[in-house]
């Protein structure tokens, strides 16, 4: 039993969230404690290798379409709202805020204290409530982790309240169904039921601070992945799903900073806003992924996966649950993690996408207007059995690598890294393809990954710094004449085609898409990101 004292230290941290009354509540847990928890709560199991697996329930990824934020006097005017942002009602917010502590009230809680944000000039002190005790240890993993013995009784800058067990009332309380996840600016507070997908919470303060950084703090906040040389220059990747992000950050000569999520200080470099690193896990072989393969172990959690028939070992081929199966654990269990996650500013950017009609080249460069350009685009082709349905190439555009996490319009954050590129005129941005070459998919072949890793190392080191390099003539991006240890012949995608019409038609086909799907910015955008559209569609563009 807690003490006097920090009864009632807790009950001041609670009070203020509306909990007048709690059940027993347990305070900053270890892993130990939450995975002795969450067993006994029969919230999960113990794998082989010491990891929590645990299911999500009938939520098995996010669901963009029940994500809302609060319309208010602070945010009217600033957020973009539509699809992406679906504003809500203040009054709707607070019915919902009291029924959820009313729900709350007499259940065993589990809060936890941390940071979003490895530089301490730009850093949020959350405070988590959550029912789950597997979902406070994702948590912990999750977010930064305050020094043992840190005094953490602070006025937290954002909290999250997590009831998967509470659903809504969707006529009365205003949502699309039971579940939602729901963003207050002005009570600084993320509101998440109805669902078990632990990743609401980890995205729903990558949306805070895709809010406040770019907002309050002119820093740019960018869904991708980092590592830095032993020279101290760091590399930043984008991409979508399947365009080999994960992959090709994991480079066992270069230190992690982070996966997923980092902001661009106006003068302090780059940093991480979490703890951890949250990865998919489906098909994993300890070949393919060995960082990740051996930080699955006691701490670490699985999500919806399975084991092998008569063992605790999991099977990740297993696709029965769903194929966002996923590893959650924090960065030191990666070896080559750099603690405290920060880094100078980057040296070079790669823009990561899988073209899957094998027209762009598997790498090029990119000028200020092409690298703002094809950063709102965010562009990767889905192919066959990726999802159900898709039986032929299907172009995929995500502004910045991640529109369903943007507060705000995607110009803002085009605009702020073409202004980083002005004020570090020594930064290159590559746009790599991993797709396909020779063809489309069904005809050409997927880029060979030691050809891809062998573009990346030749940019790292300054090898391209003084090739030579030919426009493509239809998307304006700049293709070098030879790379390192990569064949010649495949650099400039037509070459790679035998129907050289096949190709300049499909060309024309991709370009189109780019234009079709840049008119909803066309009228924000300013001239010089503009500029970066492809040639054959310049009149489109601008009318």
């Amino acid at each position: 039993m807690m003490d006097t004292a920090a009864t009632t230290s807790l009950r001041n941290r609670l009070q203020p969230l509306g909990f007048d009354q709690t059940g027993e509540v347990h305070l900053n847990l270890t892993p130990a404690e939450l995975v002795e928890h969450a067993l006994r709560r029969g919230e999960g199991t113990l794998t082989d290798t010491g990891a929590l697996m645990a299911d999500t329930g009938s939520f098995t990824g996010r669901s963009p379409k029940d994500r809302f934020v609060v319309k208010d006097a602070n945010t009217a005017e600033s957020v973009w709202w539509g699809d992406i942002n679906i504003p809500f009602e203040a009054d709707k917010f607070d019915q919902l805020h009291t029924k959820m502590v009313q729900y709350l009230a007499d259940k065993e809680l589990y809060v936890r204290e941390a940071y979003a944000g490895a530089n301490p000039d730009y850093q949020l002190k959350l405070r988590v409530v959550n029912e789950l005790a597997w979902h406070n240890l994702f948590c912990y993993n999750m977010f930064l982790r305050p020094e043992a013995g840190a005094d953490t009784s602070w006025l937290p800058d954002f909290t999250i309240i997590c009831a998967p067990g509470f659903e809504a009332d969707p006529a009365v309380d205003g949502t699309r169904q039971a579940n939602f996840a729901i963003l207050n600016f002005t009570k600084k507070m993320i509101l998440i039921g109805g669902t078990g997908y632990a990743g609401e919470m980890k995205k729903g303060i990558f949306g805070v601070l895709n809010y406040l950084l770019p907002h309050e703090h002119n820093t740019l906040s960018m869904h991708c992945s980092a590592n830095v040389g032993a020279e101290g220059d760091t590399a930043v990747f984008f991409g979508l799903s399947g365009t080999g992000k994960t992959t090709l950050s994991a480079d066992p000569n270069r230190g992690l900073i982070g996966d997923d999520e980092h902001g661009w200080t106006p003068d302090a470099g780059i940093f991480n806003f979490e703890g951890g690193c949250y990865a998919k896990v489906i098909d994993l072989s300890r070949e393919k992924e060995p960082q990740i393969w051996d930080a699955i172990k006691f701490g670490s959690i699985v999500e919806n996966t399975r084991f092998v028939p008569g063992t605790h070992t999991v099977d990740y081929a297993n696709k029965s649950v769903t194929e966002n199966t996923r590893t959650a654990y924090p960065i030191s269990y990666i070896d080559n993690a750099i603690e405290p996650s920060v880094a100078d500013a980057p040296k070079n950017i790669f823009f990561l996408t899988a073209d899957a009609f094998g027209v762009l080249p598997p790498i090029s460069k990119l000028d200020k207007s092409h690298a703002m350009y094809h950063f709102m685009s965010g562009y990767t082709a889905k192919v066959a059995g990726t999802e159900m349905g898709i039986t032929e190439p299907q172009t995929t555009f995500s502004a910045c690598f991640g529109a369903v996490f943007l507060p705000l319009h995607p110009t803002k954050y085009a605009e702020m890294l073409g202004q980083k590129m002005d004020e570090n005129p020594d930064v290159n941005v590559w746009l790599i393809n991993t797709g396909w070459t020779g063809g489309s998919y069904g005809v050409g072949s997927r880029m060979k990954l030691g050809y891809t890793r062998a573009m990346i190392t030749a940019a790292l080191n300054g090898e391209l710094n003084e090739v030579a390099f030919t426009k493509h003539p239809i998307f304006g991006v700049e293709v070098p004449a030879s790379v390192p240890g990569v064949p010649t012949d495949i650099l400039d995608p037509r070459n790679t085609w035998s129907e050289k019409e096949a190709y300049d038609k499909t060309a024309a086909s991709l370009a189109e898409k780019f234009v079709n799907n840049f008119r909803k910015y066309a009228d924000f955008a300013n001239e010089e990101i503009l500029a970066g559209a492809p040639k054959v569609a310049e009149a489109t563009v601008t009318a």
